[in-house]
């Protein structure tokens, strides 16, 4: 194989770049962000509607604890254990948020000041820690812990934000979508006017894919009386995770290095 490159006639070895552990913000990063929360929403509805919600909440948490300590592993993104990550927390995220509403009676407005409150405290850490709020800076273990962090909190906000409009403030669930996909495509906008401030605008943007999403899903899943059009969960579930199947395949095959690359690289 090739040698590493060396640094200056000195001979010295140049440093390995670290690579990312996540993705970067793109288009389809964002189509399969919002597939993530859709499919997150129809799918824990399904799951705790057709068993018992004592039984599938901790066997949740604990897929999802397994396949994030997987993920953690990882020194550099992969899409399909990226993606499984993403749609787990999204899961689980949902059942959080429900727990508390219909487990404990919590208002869903006292869940999303109780969520962003925690969001608030997930981003102070990670700035003192790590000086910076960037995604395109998740390089470190330390790093990429903090980003899950705050990403588990986000779905649970975004989760009780949606409720909140769509019950509470009796906006229905495609109100709710027109709401929310006008509320995530400003940031974009205002970014792409002043050029400024991208670190905020995209954390903004990612916590309202969650209800965008979630909103969307409910319209095709929940019965006509709801506001729906009465799809069902599982089937709306199982339609979401072929497109997600297909979206995580293609996003795998276009990270691959070619065979021409592989060469140049051996």
């Amino acid at each position: 194989m090739t040698s590493i490159a060396s640094a200056g006639s000195s001979g010295a070895v140049a440093p390995l770049r670290r690579l990312s552990r996540v993705p970067q913000p793109s288009a389809s990063f964002w189509l399969v962000k919002v597939l993530t929360t859709g499919m997150g929403e129809t799918t824990s509805d399904y799951l705790v509607r057709t068993f018992a919600p004592e039984l599938v909440v901790p066997v949740a948490a604990a897929v999802l604890a397994a396949v994030l300590l997987l993920q953690l592993r990882l020194r550099r993104y992969h899409p399909a254990m990226y993606w499984t990550t993403a749609l787990m927390v999204s899961i689980v995220g949902t059942m959080a948020a429900d727990v508390l509403h219909v487990g404990f009676g919590l208002p869903y407005l006292a869940s999303v000041i109780g969520f962003g409150i925690l969001l608030a405290v997930v981003f102070i850490a990670w700035r003192r820690a790590e000086g910076t709020l960037s995604v395109h800076d998740i390089t470190t273990g330390r790093r990429e812990r903090f980003y899950w962090a705050a990403v588990i909190t986000t779905f649970a906000l975004g989760t009780a934000a949606g409720d909140l409009t769509a019950s509470t403030l009796g906006l229905g669930y495609l109100g709710s979508a027109v709401l929310f996909a006008v509320a995530f495509a400003a940031p974009g906008v205002v970014y792409a006017l002043v050029r400024r401030g991208p670190v905020v605008t995209f954390w903004i943007a990612y916590v309202l894919t969650r209800p965008l999403g979630a909103s969307v899903a409910d319209w095709f899943a929940v019965p006509t009386p709801r506001g729906g059009l009465d799809l069902g969960a599982g089937p709306v579930s199982l339609c979401l995770l072929a497109v997600f199947v297909l979206a995580v395949a293609l996003l795998s095959r276009r990270g691959r290095p070619s065979s021409r690359r592989r060469r140049h690289l051996a």
